[in-house]
């Protein structure tokens, strides 16, 4: 079937439709129209809560190659509202692979659209900004239509779309990361952590569209993780003793997710606290930050951030469209990591009061790995 693509600035691209058509025409997706730049991952990316309310093109060429398995989810079900690709394949060829990319995005009832061009829309956003937009499928639409709703969505500033990825109750996470040398069970996660003999330290994690890797991870690192939902009142997670807290990922504007910062003020300067992404936003905002809308955001897994504590590069993934503004920065806390090719904050810690946060993700599924150290710097941060 045909697809359009129409931004709200009326800007319209034609191609053809490789994902959910349900009726035929008048099969939607409506969210901000963004961009990835990573060469593979789209399985995770499609499957990241992050991306809530939002119509995902991926800059490379080629999606599809290596369809869909079973263990590379990061959470529940696809979040994404809408894909967009250049060339789909729909004959996917890895050991792992379970259905192809059409197949899953069908299943789940995604739209997706693909043969337009891919570089014309991503120049566009760099150029004019993120925004909102549609996907619409049908052999015969109404363009004039299609305008007009786009014309009228509103932007991603003020959503809360926290509470529609949040769990609805607590629960312990065991799984670690996937293997290739597989378990006695046959999967391939491990769920031993990698503390060997040392009890594990126990730790909260606010759930504000957790990935699953970064749980993953927190297992690998020798924690004894439970998930707890967004509006989890402070003093609940105070009285369980927790060693640590951990703020997750998570969509939306994070001056909109008031509840979360008012729970995070208190936390901080009475047990460790570690955040990631939206974590790491709600903490600049309870330090009495303010945080802005970035123009395009930063989304791919080639970001260039200096850690300014050792002058060190690390490449890093990341996924956001917000950041926190250092001029608004309040207090003993310092800025530790910085983006290099926009100067924007990326870090924020205090030695005294026991936390940190960045802007990027460590856990990096898909991505480089040259930030996992920061999990075993959460650890030290409670052993000593």
């Amino acid at each position: 079937m045909k697809a359009l693509l129409v931004l709200k600035d009326g800007t319209t691209f034609e191609g053809r439709s490789f994902g959910y058509e349900g009726e035929g025409a008048g099969t939607q997706a409506i969210g901000e129209v963004v961009f990835n730049t990573s060469m593979t991952g789209y399985q995770e990316i499609l499957t990241d809560p992050s991306y809530k309310w939002q119509i995902v093109c991926m800059t490379y060429p080629e999606i599809g190659n290596y369809g869909v398995n079973l263990e590379d989810v990061e959470s529940w079900k696809p979040q994404v509202e809408g894909f967009i690709v250049k060339r789909h394949n729909s004959v996917p060829s890895n050991f792992r692979s379970a259905k192809s990319l059409g197949d899953y995005l069908k299943e789940n009832k995604i739209p997706g659209i693909e043969g337009i061009d891919t570089r014309a829309l991503v120049k566009h956003l760099r150029d004019k900004g993120a925004q909102p937009g549609v996907i619409a499928v049908g052999d015969d639409l109404n363009l004039k239509e299609v305008k007009k709703q786009a014309k009228e969505l509103p932007s991603m500033d003020g959503k809360d779309l926290v509470r529609d990825v949040t769990c609805a109750k607590p629960y312990a996470w065991k799984e670690g990361t996937w293997k290739l040398e597989k378990d006695a069970t046959g999967s391939g996660a491990v769920s031993a952590p990698a503390g060997g003999e040392t009890p594990p330290l126990r730790i909260i994690a606010y759930d504000f569209g957790i990935k699953r890797n970064i749980l993953r991870n927190l297992v690998d690192s020798g924690f004894d993780v439970t998930v707890v939902p967004a509006t989890t009142p402070y003093k609940e997670v105070l009285a369980k003793k927790p060693d640590g807290v951990f703020l997750s990922n998570g969509p939306g504007d994070p001056a909109a997710v008031t509840y979360a910062i008012d729970n995070v003020k208190p936390l901080l300067g009475k047990v460790p606290v570690f955040g990631i992404c939206l974590g790491h936003q709600i903490m600049g905002l309870a330090l009495g930050a303010k945080t802005y809308k970035l123009k395009f955001g930063h989304r791919g897994g080639n970001q260039p951030v200096k850690d300014l504590t050792t002058g060190k590069v690390e490449i890093t993934a990341q996924n956001h469209g917000f950041a926190v503004d250092e001029s608004s920065l309040l207090g003993d806390s310092r800025v530790t990591h910085v983006n290099l090719n926009d100067k924007t904050v990326e870090g924020l810690a205090d030695e005294k009061r026991k936390f940190f946060s960045v802007q990027y993700h460590p856990e990096a599924s898909p991505g480089p790995h040259d930030s996992l150290y920061l999990f075993e710097r959460f650890r030290k941060l409670m052993t000593e």
